[in-house]
């Protein structure tokens, strides 16, 4: 009889544990990695070719769990004045006003709205990208590459590849329309850094 009250309280209590052995592990804070972070675009450039540019990413956050997408979201701000063409002169041109204005505009800013998984690398994100004024919804398809501790131990990180397509008339960029492409074709390779205090409190889960 003793046996038997013993094996029903420790039923009892596994049932009691259980859902907290089997929960998913919080969502973690992450600041994107502005050196190892890159966004390079391709434009056509009169039917001849399409060359690449390439821009920086200032900051940003990113809320991530790799067992549990349902909560992920981020924001971030991709510097304009970083513009890299390849070349000095070309970068001038594509920074003035007519194009990116990078002087008077200089930050593109992207909030993410929602996230679908497809598998478990594979998903998309969709969120808003505002820069010259205007605002537009996007959609990321992307690849969640890996999360874990660097080789030397220095950091906790979550790397992603992106990809996405844009209108530039969207955006206001409707200058040279007869030489330089509509559809903007961009690549997106990021890494986040684990830190607990990179997502502001107003963007915390409730």
């Amino acid at each position: 009889m003793l046996r038997s009250r013993s094996i029903s309280w420790l039923l009892q209590l596994a049932v009691i544990l259980l859902p907290l052995g089997s929960a998913h592990a919080a969502s973690a804070s992450y600041r994107y990695d502005t050196v190892h972070s890159q966004i390079v675009f391709s434009i056509s450039h009169d039917g001849y070719s399409r060359p690449f540019g390439r821009l920086h990413i200032a900051k940003g956050w990113l809320r991530f769990d790799p067992d549990d997408w349902s909560t992920a979201a981020t924001e971030l701000d991709i510097d304009l004045g970083s513009l890299d063409m390849g070349d000095a002169d070309w970068n001038k041109a594509v920074c003035k006003p007519s194009l990116l204005d990078c002087t008077h505009d200089r930050h593109a800013h992207f909030v993410s709205t929602r996230i679908e998984r497809k598998d478990a690398q594979h998903g998309v994100l969709y969120g808003l990208l505002s820069m010259r004024g205007a605002s537009q919804a996007v959609s990321i398809p992307f690849t969640f590459n890996r999360a874990g501790r660097t080789i030397y131990g220095l950091h906790d990180v979550a790397g992603f590849s992106a990809t996405a397509m844009l209108d530039r008339d969207a955006f206001g960029i409707t200058a040279y329309s007869g030489s330089i492409g509509h559809q903007v074709s961009v690549w997106l390779e990021l890494e986040a850094i684990r830190d607990d205090h990179a997502v502001p409190p107003s963007k915390e889960q409730p």
